[in-house]
């Protein structure tokens, strides 16, 4: 059995038997895992306040040799998305983030890049700017997951665009020219592709004073979302959830 400690952003919970739950949790060091917390219902002392998706705790487990799941022994709470104000929209943003990671990640492949995104959005995710960490996560998840061709420039010819030519479609990866747009495909606004390239250079932080109003990038958003659920083969349920505010 090895034992082993991490900084760690919980990502779901279910229960089994009584009082026990199994925990899946995205560790800095380890990647991702998925792990048994025996009493977890009832122990305040080694799970209170810890468990709820997109806390940053630190994670104390052990591996046990032929065994899928690990034995969560201890969360020990470092910040928690509930010391903020919560509305619907901050909740359906912190449940996208938990379900993205959740489905795109693989076990026990460790992603740097990826868990210092995950904090740099919760840093900004708020009641009143739940839209630009939104849209700096999902194009960033989806060009750190290898979803993402240069968006400078046509997918099929390589030609760079002028604002307002690029077009998506929701079957295809990447963007389009005018001469290459497939038929059903959308415009991306020049907006937009502008603000992508930005994302793409700059960190969230360079957009924390910015107005962000919802509409801003919601094309973007779109366009994202599509690459997500085509690659991931499933509709996201979190992303119905934000479509409603």
């Amino acid at each position: 059995m090895t034992l082993l400690a991490s900084d760690a952003l919980i990502l779901r919970t279910w229960p089994v038997n009584e009082a026990d739950l199994v925990v899946s949790f995205f560790t800095r060091d380890y990647g991702k895992v998925k792990g048994v917390a025996k009493a977890a219902l009832k122990s305040r002392k080694r799970f209170g306040g810890a468990l709820e998706p997109m806390t940053l705790a630190r994670a104390f487990f052990a591996e046990r040799p032929r065994q899928e799941l690990v034995r969560l022994d201890q969360l020990e709470l470092l910040r928690s998305p509930l010391s903020a104000p919560v509305d619907y929209a901050r909740a359906a943003v912190l449940s996208f983030y938990a379900e993205i990671l959740e489905e795109s990640l693989q076990e026990h492949d460790p992603q740097e890049t990826v868990f210092r995104l995950a904090l740099a959005v919760l840093e900004q995710t708020t009641v009143e700017q739940p839209w630009m960490p939104l849209t700096y996560f999902s194009l960033w998840m989806t060009r750190l997951m290898g979803w993402l061709p240069d968006v400078a420039g046509c997918t099929q010819c390589g030609d760079r665009f002028a604002p307002g030519e690029a077009s998506f479609h929701p079957q295809a990866d990447g963007l389009f020219c005018p001469l290459h747009r497939q038929g059903t495909g959308s415009l991306l606004s020049a907006d937009s592709w502008l603000l992508a390239q930005r994302i793409l250079r700059e960190p969230a932080t360079a957009f924390a004073q910015e107005p962000w109003p919802r509409r801003r990038g919601q094309d973007l958003r779109r366009f994202t979302l599509q690459s997500l659920e085509r690659h991931l083969e499933r509709r996201l349920r979190s992303a119905e959830a934000i479509s409603r505010v």
